[in-house]
C-alpha cells in the first residue's frame, strides 16, 4: 500500500485577525447592506482567529484586475510551491534524510484560485533540481476537495507504478479572487472564511526505497479512496468567471447536504471493508467551516472531540480551499500510532466528496 511519509506547510507573509478583517467588511458592505452589523456576526461566529495571506489589506482597497491578480497568483503560487515542497523532502521530524529532488517521479499539482500555463510545477522545475522527466499532473476546478483527490490519484499512480515516490502539491490563494464589487452575501461569507496556503505531501509505493527515509515509527498507508458527484449539484458551491474574474459561488444549504448525503457515503465505502465509524481513530476532515465540522459531526454520529484538530486548524488558518487538509493531515502524522485507522474526507464542487482510507503501519 503507497505510504504518506512526510507532509509540510507554507504560510503566507501576511497574519490578518479576523477583526481586522471584519471592519475591512464593514466598509465595504455598509451601503449594500443596512443590517450590516447583523451580518457581520459570520465574522464572530465562524470560530476563526486569524488567517494568512500573501498581500497586506490595504492590497485589497482598490481595484485589481483579472490580470494583476493572477500575475500575483502565478509569483506568489511560485515562491510558496518552492517552500512546501522543499519543506516537505527535507523534514527531519517524518525523514530520516532528505529525499533527492531527482527520485520523485511525479508532480501532482492542484489548485483552483489561478491560472497558469505552463503550470506552477513547471515553472518550480526550473529552480529546483527535478529530473526533467519527472511527470506534471495539474488538477484544476476541484476546490475544497482538491487536496484529498490529489492524494487520491497519488495512491492510484503508485499502485499503478509501485517503485514511485510522488509529491502532490496544493497552492490556493483564495484572498486573490476577492471581488470588490461583489455585494452577495456569498462574497460577504467567503470574505469571512477563505484564506491563502500551500502544502505539500510525499506518497511512496509499495516497492519504492520509502522505509530508508522513514523515521518515525508507523506511518500512514493509504489502502482505499472514493469520489462521489452529487447529480445536478453544480450550483452548490464554485465559480462564476467574468470579465473582472472568479465570483464564488457558496450556498447556505451546504451543511444540510452535508447532514443527508453523507452518512450514508461513508457507511457505504466502510462497509466494503468490513468496517464501522466506531472503528475509525481518526477522522482527517477538511474544515470547510464551522457549520461544515458541525454537520460532519452530527451526520456520522462521531464525538466532537474527532474534529478538534480540524477545528484548531480552522481558528488559526481560515479554509485555504483544497491545501488545508494538508495542515490538518500533518498532525495526525505526528500522532498516529501502528494499527490506527485513518478516514479523510473533503467536500468540493460538483457537489461531491472525496474520502480516503488509512492505516498506521
Amino acid at each position: 500500500m503507497p505510504t504518506i511519509l512526510s507532509v509540510a506547510e507554507a504560510i503566507p507573509p501576511y497574519e490578518i485577525k479576523q477583526e481586522q478583517v471584519s471592519e475591512f467588511a464593514r466598509d465595504l458592505f455598509s451601503e449594500t447592506f443596512k443590517d450590516i452589523g447583523r451580518l457581520l456576526a459570520v465574522f464572530q461566529n465562524g470560530e476563526i482567529d486569524k488567517r494568512h495571506f500573501v498581500k497586506g489589506l490595504d492590497w485589497f482597497k482598490i481595484d485589481r484586475s483579472f490580470e494583476e491578480k493572477n500575475d500575483a497568483y502565478i509569483e506568489h503560487g511560485v515562491e510558496l510551491g518552492l517552500t512546501a515542497i522543499k519543506g516537505c523532502l527535507h523534514h527531519y521530524e517524518f525523514l530520516n534524510r532528505a529525499v533527492p529532488f531527482t527520485e520523485i517521479d511525479a508532480i501532482f499539482t492542484v489548485s483552483s484560485t489561478g491560472l497558469a500555463t505552463p503550470g506552477i510545477e513547471a515553472r518550480i522545475m526550473n529552480e529546483l533540481p527535478f529530473s526533467v522527466h519527472t511527470k506534471r499532473i495539474p488538477l484544476w476546478g476541484l476546490g475544497c476537495a482538491g487536496g484529498a483527490a490529489g492524494l487520491s490519484r497519488a495512491y492510484e499512480y503508485c499502485l499503478a507504478y509501485p517503485e514511485a515516490k510522488v509529491i502532490v502539491l496544493a497552492i490556493e490563494l483564495c484572498s486573490l479572487t476577492f471581488q470588490r464589487n461583489d455585494h452577495s452575501k456569498s462574497n460577504l461569507i467567503g470574505t469571512s472564511l477563505f484564506a491563502d496556503g500551500a502544502a505539500c505531501a510525499l506518497i511512496a509505493g509499495r516497492n519504492s526505497n520509502a522505509r530508508h527515509y522513514q523515521k518515525r515509527a508507523a506511518a500512514p498507508k493509504i489502502f482505499a479512496t472514493r469520489s462521489t458527484t452529487m447529480p445536478h449539484s453544480l450550483d452548490v458551491m464554485g465559480w462564476d468567471v467574468k470579465n473582472e474574474g472568479l465570483f464564488v459561488v457558496f450556498s447556505k444549504n451546504i451543511p444540510s447536504l452535508i447532514e443527508n448525503w453523507l452518512r450514508p457515503n461513508v457507511i457505504s465505502f466502510l462497509h466494503n471493508f468490513n468496517l464501522k465509524i466506531e472503528d475509525v481513530d481518526h477522522f482527517i476532515a477538511h474544515p470547510g467551516g464551522k457549520k461544515v465540522l458541525e454537520a460532519y459531526v452530527k451526520s456520522l454520529s462521531i464525538p466532537a472531540d474527532m474534529v478538534e484538530v480540524s477545528q484548531d486548524i480552522l481558528r488559526n488558518f481560515g479554509n485555504m480551499s483544497s491545501a488545508t487538509i494538508f495542515y490538518v493531515l500533518r498532525q495526525f502524522l505526528q500522532k498516529g500510532e501502528s494499527g490506527q485507522l485513518g478516514l479523510a474526507a473533503a467536500l468540493g464542487p460538483g457537489f461531491s466528496s472525496e474520502l480516503l482510507l488509512m492505516r498506521w503501519e
